[in-house]
């Protein structure tokens, strides 16, 4: 397994898991359960791990995880 991704932001966490799951990456989060010894501050950083002959492919996957969202004008939205 290789790590992929760390974070203790816990949105990016699950929003990375999804796009690796989607890509079909088996992604697997170490130290998921740290929030019941640190007492829920996430001073720790949880990991995401992935099989080795699929980092290339989480890798790409992941490449969406800081691609901002597309704008919308909500003016130029057909009220029909």
């Amino acid at each position: 397994m290789i790590e992929v991704l760390r974070t203790n932001n816990a949105v990016r966490l699950n929003y990375a898991v999804v796009l690796l799951e989607r890509a079909g990456c088996e992604p697997f989060v170490a130290d998921r359960f740290m929030a019941s010894a640190e007492g829920g501050i996430s001073a720790f950083e949880r990991r995401i791990l992935v099989p080795d002959e699929l980092e290339a492919r989480a890798k790409a996957a992941l490449k969406e995880l800081d691609t901002p969202p597309p704008e919308t004008n909500d003016w130029d939205v057909d009220p029909e």
